[in-house]
């Protein structure tokens, strides 16, 4: 059996252990690791955890998110549609005598609301001819806020707001480039577009909960949900954590929507019944947009993207 001899090699006392200059010769910045027991380091963990949830439960439904996005944010115009049509008479009545529109007129006013409503939501599904389909359905929301007299009163006014903001996050996700209308003229890239157009269904969708905010009778309870709310909405709007932000917001205004606009609950000869589902379905729309919101993210004009460049 041999032996392994191992010979000290004496060093000179200008010995250098790194010859080459390859280590990091600077001195140490004294800079340390994050500390666990740190709050803000807590919180970051807590938020990081959250978002991860939201990834691996979402995974099954990702590949369907943006069909369920579309067909919520216009099933407000769908049963619109279906409202006019089923309450014909009533519509005419209202128009001619409150509004003072001319019979032939009334009808047409109906009329190109049904044909439109249906048409674009329909393409919009389908995701076809989206630019168009979102400019016809916010030509109704426009025209029937002045033909019913509503574009005055507060509520209707931010909730419409707040579905504007569900088209625009149909036209992002649906974005289709253009060609060149005019040469040498500059015009802002598909990636620009989305950017803006990003933004301001962000900033939209939020105004149906600033609407649910200034009306109603307070309560404990009320001030919670308006407190937690109102930061879900800001960080969606500047688009920090705007994912798990816009899934908060889907979650609470869904539980919302079931209990404050119970439609169902109604007698149907109530007049009440009415009002409450067209609440609804307008809530269901902008649902849909913050859905659309959890798919795609917050664009480039947004504090989450800054941070990723930082």
């Amino acid at each position: 059996m041999t032996s392994r001899i191992s010979i000290a090699r004496p060093q000179s006392s200008n010995y250098n252990p790194d010859p080459h200059g390859l280590s990091n010769s600077r001195p140490s910045t004294g800079y340390r690791a994050a500390n666990p027991d740190d709050p803000i380091e807590k919180l970051r963990a807590i938020s990081k955890q959250v978002e991860d949830s939201i990834e691996i439960y979402a995974q099954p439904l990702k590949p369907h998110l943006p069909a369920i996005g579309r067909f919520m944010i216009v099933v407000t115009f769908l049963e619109d549609a279906l409202r006019i049509l089923t309450q014909w008479g009533d519509q005419i009545w209202y128009l001619q005598q409150h509004r003072h529109f001319p019979w032939g007129l009334s009808h047409l006013f109906l009329l190109i609301n049904v044909v439109v409503m249906l048409g674009a939501s329909g393409a919009v599904i389908l995701k076809r001819y989206t630019e168009y389909s979102v400019a016809g359905l916010l030509g109704v929301v426009v025209i029937q806020g002045f033909g019913y007299g509503l574009i005055f009163d507060l509520t209707f006014f931010l909730r419409n707001l707040s579905v504007i903001g569900g088209l625009f996050m149909v036209f992002s996700d649906s974005m289709i480039t253009r060609k060149k209308l005019f040469a040498g003229l500059p015009t802002l890239s598909e990636t620009d577009r989305r950017k803006y157009f990003l933004l301001a269904g962000r900033v939209l969708l939020i105004f149906l909960f600033l609407g649910f905010i200034i009306q109603g009778t307070w309560s404990i309870a009320r001030v919670l949900v308006s407190v937690v709310g109102l930061a879900a909405c800001v960080m969606v709007a500047v688009g920090f954590k705007a994912k798990w932000s816009a899934a908060f917001l889907v979650f609470v205004l869904s539980i919302f929507n079931v209990f404050a606009n119970n439609w169902w609950s109604v007698p149907s000869a109530h007049p009440q019944r009415d009002f409450l589902k067209y609440d609804f379905f307008q809530t269901l729309s902008i649902v849909g947009g913050l859905i659309l919101l959890v798919n795609m993210g917050p664009g480039g004009l947004s504090v989450d993207e800054k941070k990723k460049n930082y």
